[in-house]
């Protein structure tokens, strides 16, 4: 049984935990079922904390909006973290022993957390917001390729090195430093072969969620996951109500019936739109407006957040939007709507382009998952006749 001391945050953290884990229970359950008629009881949320005789749990992180990860703490300062791929990792303390029964397939983090190899990009700023660069070797980006300064210079500096992207790591470089772990993004599924390759030389994996959660603060969350591990979580929590307070403060304001689409034209031609349930046109909502697309992705059940449909659906739907915002983080910044128009003459049948509401996103709007706050106001800005003072976004002439 567990050994609970304090129950403040158990009951709240419940509802996570099996959201992380009932896809594989219930996998569990059929295959039980189909293979002898008779299934086994599948363990519980509960038994899930029972990962050594030497641990006695204490109590959850309270977590807000973030439904992607878990951190239940133990005694003695062992903490366990769940992410919704299944994995999990129990962060030893400095000084501390690894359980020798620990769970199969709980991975041991042992601090202090060095020399990490960091390809999800989205996470260098929840890094620099902990002042915590130091604790990063190696990044997935070249410094030519960062749009946040801190770590454009610690790269420049030779702080920070190259160490290949998601797809083609220098196995040598990051063996001979000693790379404590890799924190990458999904794309490394399409990849398999590397993280099985890096798990081989004994360095753990994280693959980092923070973009599929549907509210942007669980986004931002997840500095709180990352504050635990650089042994800095005060700086996380002080980070993160930063920017609880300034979405609050946008989300208060009043609404409009402002249509919004948000998108980028792939290079055959077709157009790639955020799901209804993602993070992005959760932003345009808290901002004030109303994402074009009320409904779309509901009955898809991938793990993806975004659509892809033909230029002419695309036009049928989004060519009375009062406002359209091109993604320039894939393919680059746009400098006039000639630009956009050049990818499909349809757009300029559409009302925004006739009325001169076309906007742009900046190369680092992604990088910057801690101003997400400063996001939604430039959105809102941008809808209430205020776009001369934005930072994420800028207007096409």
């Amino acid at each position: 049984m567990i050994k609970q001391t304090k129950h403040s945050n158990y009951n709240y953290n419940y509802d996570r935990r099996k959201k992380l884990t009932i896809l594989s229970l219930s996998a569990m359950l059929v295959l039980s079922v189909s293979a002898c008629g008779n299934a086994e009881i599948p363990e519980s949320p509960e038994d899930n904390l029972e990962i050594s005789e030497a641990l006695t749990y204490d109590h959850s992180m309270e977590l807000q909006y973030a439904q992607e990860f878990s951190v239940d703490y133990y005694q003695n300062g062992y903490a366990l973290i769940s992410i919704s791929d299944d994995s999990r990792f129990l962060v030893v303390p400095e000084g501390k022993e690894i359980p020798k029964d620990l769970k199969e397939g709980v991975v041991p983090l042992q601090l202090p957390m060095d020399n990490i190899y960091l390809v999800a990009s989205a996470t260098m700023d929840m890094f620099v917001s902990l002042d915590a660069l130091d604790s990063l070797r190696f990044s997935g980006l070249k410094a030519d390729s960062w749009y946040i300064d801190e770590a454009r210079e610690a790269m420049e500096a030779g702080d920070i090195l190259y160490a290949g992207n998601y797809s083609a790591p220098d196995y040598e470089q990051i063996l001979a430093e000693n790379c404590g772990l890799a924190i990458e993004n999904t794309m490394i599924y399409h990849t398999p072969e590397v993280k099985e390759q890096l798990e081989k030389f004994n360095i753990p994996v994280l693959v980092d969620y923070s973009s599929y959660e549907s509210n942007p603060l669980g986004r931002t969350e997840w500095v709180k996951l990352y504050g635990l591990l650089v042994e800095n979580e005060e700086a996380a929590e002080a980070a993160f109500e930063e920017q609880a307070e300034a979405f609050n403060t946008i989300s208060d304001g009043k609404k409009s019936d402002k249509t919004v689409a948000f998108f980028y034209i792939t290079t055959n031609g077709e157009v790639n739109v955020r799901k209804s349930s993602d993070y992005l046109p959760k932003m345009i909502e808290l901002a004030g407006g109303k994402y074009i697309f009320g409904d779309l992705g509901e009955e898809d059940d991938t793990a993806s957040s975004t659509v892809t449909m033909q230029m002419e659906e695309f036009y049928a739907t989004s060519k009375d939007a009062d406002y359209i915002i091109y993604n320039s983080t894939i393919e680059g910044e746009l400098t006039t709507v000639e630009d956009l128009l050049s990818k499909s003459a349809l757009l300029k049948n559409f009302k925004a382009v006739q009325e001169g509401n076309v906007f742009c996103t900046t190369k680092n709007l992604y990088q910057s998952s801690m101003e997400l706050g400063t996001i939604i106001s430039d959105i809102h800005k941008m809808m209430t006749g205020e776009a001369d003072d934005l930072t994420y976004i800028y207007r096409l002439e």
